[in-house]
C-alpha cells in the first residue's frame, strides 16, 4: 500500500471587523434580505442645544433628551427599551426610527405596523399610540 500523505487543512481567514455594505450580520443596520433597504434618515444633528437632564418614562423603559434648533424648533431623541407601552400626544408627532425597530398601533386602529430604521410614522395631536418593542428602539420625535 502506498504511504498516504498527511491531511492538509487550508488556512481559514477570520472575518473582518466590519464587512462592507448594509447586508451583513456585523453591521448594526442589518436588514433581512427580503425587506427593502431603507437608508437611515438622520444620523447626526448639528447646531442644536440639548437638554442634559433626561426625561424618563415608564419606569425607565423610555428615556429621551429634548433638543432645540436655532429657529426654536423642538424635537426629542431617545430610546424605548423592550416593553409594550401606550404614549399620549398633545401636539402632532412624527416618530423617526434611527435604529432597532418597533411595532405601533394608532388610536382607533386594530392594525400593528412595523417601523424600521429610515421609516417614520405620524401620530395626530391629542391622541395616543401603542408601541411594542422587542429590541432597543432609537428614535427622533418631531413635534408639530
Amino acid at each position: 500500500m502506498p504511504a498516504s500523505s498527511p491531511a492538509v487543512c487550508p488556512k481559514i481567514s477570520p472575518l473582518p471587523a466590519a464587512l462592507p455594505g448594509p447586508r451583513n450580520l456585523l453591521n448594526p443596520h442589518f436588514h433581512h434580505p427580503l425587506r427593502p433597504i431603507r437608508p437611515m434618515i438622520t444620523d447626526k444633528i448639528d447646531n442644536i442645544s440639548v437638554t442634559t437632564q433626561a426625561s424618563v418614562y415608564f419606569d425607565g423603559k423610555c428615556v429621551s433628551h429634548g433638543i432645540t434648533f436655532a429657529d426654536g424648533t423642538k424635537k426629542s431623541v431617545g430610546v424605548v427599551l423592550p416593553a409594550n407601552l401606550t404614549f399620549s400626544t398633545g401636539a402632532p408627532e412624527i416618530m423617526e426610527c434611527v435604529a432597532g425597530s418597533c411595532e405601533y398601533k394608532l388610536k382607533g386602529s386594530d392594525a400593528w405596523v412595523k417601523s424600521v430604521p429610515g421609516e417614520k410614522f405620524s401620530v395626530p395631536g391629542n391622541s395616543s399610540f401603542d408601541i411594542r418593542v422587542t429590541e432597543p428602539y432609537h428614535y427622533i420625535c418631531h413635534f408639530g
